[in-house]
């Protein structure tokens, strides 16, 4: 997944996923939208099957790194079915992108637990992290903070990963997508900075490693693999809570969603920074397991997501953390 592992390790074969192309056609996906805002969200999800099996169909290394994911989370070998099944429900997310960009709130059910954690820092005006994952839908916590009155959201990410279909599904109503703070510009951290002084929440999603960026081994779902540190580090260096968030797919029109706090950098850490961006993202990485665990279809890393890394005393790809 990356190609210098910590201590040196050989780099697995694997392509990394920022090198794998987008699928789909842009033409085709603009019909697609123009059908499901004419003839519903019903009528798209019985049509959604047809897209889900091309994308099954076509994609083999998706479904052998889909099967090994589930081999760890399910309590049985998995099945032809439990793949398709987790590429439905990846579909069923990049769908109801659109409804959402449409303020289409009244088409979805969603429960939530922990969200009483936000009322903290909103009352404050302090701001926080948000760190989601591919797992479940991070638009649908947009979503949930849209309709809860003092939550403003910005969304920092990597502008040239960012998926077509989500540049189409964001041309909805005026104003209702997140403002964007490009990550890798010389002016992000200041941009961030800036939306936390405002009161502002940003969302990040912090489960892939890029290139050589520093990342640390974490023991997830029985292996050890890297995790990013750039998230962790940049709330510490800020000086901001962070707390872990997804919604998950749960089958019809329901989504639950899951906050937790995993860190307070606010406060100094006795054992130094260092430590506190480690153990922070240790807690992350559970808090990840635990819903890969309860809801499994809803993980979307549809590549080699382990890679050989030892779980070392302090070692990090990358520097300090």
């Amino acid at each position: 997944m990356v190609s210098e592992p910590a201590h040196g390790a050989p780099a697995p074969a694997s392509r990394h996923w920022s090198e794998t192309a987008e699928r789909g056609n842009a033409t085709w996906v603009a019909i697609g939208t123009f059908l499901a805002t004419r003839l519903g969200r019903p009528f798209s999800m019985r049509a959604l099957y047809l897209v889900a099996a091309y994308f099954f169909l076509s994609a083999p290394s998706a479904r052998r790194h889909a099967r090994a994911y589930l081999r760890r989370v399910l309590p049985r070998e998995p099945r032809t079915r439990d793949v398709f099944r987790q590429v439905y429900a990846f579909a069923t997310t990049i769908l109801d992108r659109l409804y959402l960009s449409q303020e289409r709130y009244e088409l979805f059910e969603i429960s939530s637990e922990g969200e009483a954690l936000m009322d903290e820092p909103i009352a404050r005006g302090s701001g926080a992290f948000l760190l989601g994952a591919h797992l479940g839908s991070f638009e649908m916590v947009g979503a949930l903070g849209r309709q809860r009155r003092g939550l403003k959201v910005a969304m920092a990410m990597y502008r040239h990963h960012a998926s077509r279909l989500t540049a189409l599904f964001q041309a909805g109503k005026p104003g209702t997508a997140p403002e964007i703070i490009p990550l890798g510009q010389l002016d992000a951290m200041l941009r961030v900075r800036d939306c936390l002084e405002q009161g502002k929440f940003v969302g990040m999603l912090a489960d892939r490693t890029l290139g050589e960026a520093p990342a640390y081994p974490v023991s997830f779902l029985g292996s050890a693999t890297l995790f990013p540190l750039g998230p962790m580090r940049l709330a510490a260096a800020l000086r901001r809570p962070v707390y872990f968030m997804t919604a998950l797919v749960r089958g019809g029109n329901r989504y639950h969603v899951v906050l937790r706090q995993v860190a307070d950098f606010s406060q100094p850490s006795p054992r130094g920074r260092d430590a506190a961006v480690r153990e922070a993202l240790e807690r992350y990485a559970r808090v990840l397991e635990e819903c890969c665990r309860s809801d499994p279809y809803n993980w979307f890393n549809f590549y080699d997501f382990w890679q050989p890394a030892q779980l070392p005393d302090e070692s990090v790809r990358g520097g300090h953390a």
